[in-house]
């Protein structure tokens, strides 16, 4: 039998290529609303990030979250972003 390809993804705050399951998805759906897809299955463009605040400050301080997603971010969902990964971070 021949192994099952991991797919990988490149974070936005590190420019690392890590297993898609490792990472965060943020998604801008067709509507404009921007959240944090958790299962990766959400339509829409999107883009991955390491679940660590380093990569989310590097992503928010390039803006390169508000180039891949072609929108402006609103500091609402950067404080809920920054919160999932803090209780992430907590519970392991």
């Amino acid at each position: 039998m021949s192994k099952k390809k991991v797919p990988m993804r490149i974070c936005v705050g590190c420019n690392e290529k890590k297993p898609k399951r490792e990472m965060i998805r943020v998604v801008r759906n067709p509507e404009g609303n921007i959240f944090m897809d958790l299962k990766g299955k959400a339509s829409g463009r999107g883009c991955y990030i390491c679940p660590t605040i380093e990569c989310v400050e590097n992503a928010i301080k390039s803006k390169s979250i508000e180039h891949a997603l072609e929108t402006k971010i609103d500091a609402q969902l950067i404080e809920s972003l920054k919160e999932q990964i803090l209780s992430n971070e907590k519970s392991k």
